[in-house]
């Protein structure tokens, strides 16, 4: 996994994360919402313990407090 952080203030932040075939984010949870853009490619993101393949384009929310891992 490649993450950069490209924006930090203190109410928000931007982190740009690259996954190769077969890596893993690890579950977790974050005390704010947190939104994924998917720029290219396909994987599964798993949110509250629902889980949904997604692909390119695709603009997905987490809820903070939530568990999510992809």
């Amino acid at each position: 996994m490649d993450a950069r952080k490209m924006y930090d203030d203190e109410k928000a932040q931007v982190i740009h994360i690259v996954l190769k075939p077969g890596e893993r984010l690890r579950r977790h949870v974050t005390p704010v919402d947190v939104v994924f853009y998917v720029l290219e490619g396909e994987g599964v993101v798993e949110i509250g313990g629902e889980r949904r393949r997604v692909g390119a384009h695709t603009l997905i929310e987490s809820r903070a407090r939530i568990p999510h891992c992809w």
